[in-house]
């Protein structure tokens, strides 16, 4: 991935989550809540996280345990089935961390090296925050819970956490073409 598009894309997302919170409309909150034990929002997130790790797993080479692949497809994908069953709870909020994680690499891998566009480090922060949130929630999910309850308390921190996403996220596509 070019470091163009990545800090494209990280933008976009940045606008969109920002948008959303800056937008406040009615079906914000309800919204916002719903997702956060939704099965089908658990289907997607973490069944698209588990698939990306199972195809990371199916690629390994023999320096990275690539003699146990099998072995290791088999004990992920039943884990991670498994999850469906029986740790139902959150499963999405799970999910999205680890979509978050799996997507860092890329990245940063994109602004590896780029000492040449110091601007590449506003990319860089934003993915490391986003990185620790990703490990938090994904720890405790229900932190990011709680998190809501607090933010939809007063309509001045939902429209200020938009405002703030969605400045950082237009700062980031503005930066994108300055590659």
């Amino acid at each position: 991935m070019s470091l163009l598009l990545a800090t494209l894309l990280t933008g976009l997302v940045l606008l969109a989550v920002g948008g959303w919170f800056l937008w406040n409309g009615p079906e914000v909150r309800p919204a916002t809540f719903a997702w956060l034990r939704s099965t089908p929002a658990a289907v997607v997130l973490f069944g698209g996280a588990a698939v990306w790790f199972l195809w990371h797993i199916a690629h390994l080479g023999k320096a990275d345990f690539g003699d146990y692949k099998q072995l290791l497809l088999l004990l992920f994908g039943v884990t991670a089935l498994g999850s469906f069953f029986f740790v139902k709870d959150f499963l999405p909020v799970r999910g999205l961390a680890v979509l978050i994680l799996l997507c860092a690499r890329p990245l940063l891998d994109a602004a590896y090296m780029q000492f040449d566009h110091p601007q590449r480090l506003l990319l860089v922060v934003a993915v490391y925050a986003s990185i620790v949130i990703a490990l938090i929630i994904g720890a405790t999910p229900y932190r990011l819970r709680n998190f809501f309850n607090w933010l939809f308390r007063a309509n001045t921190r939902v429209r200020g956490l938009g405002g703030i996403l969605a400045g950082y996220g237009a700062v980031l596509f503005v930066v994108a073409f300055t590659y």
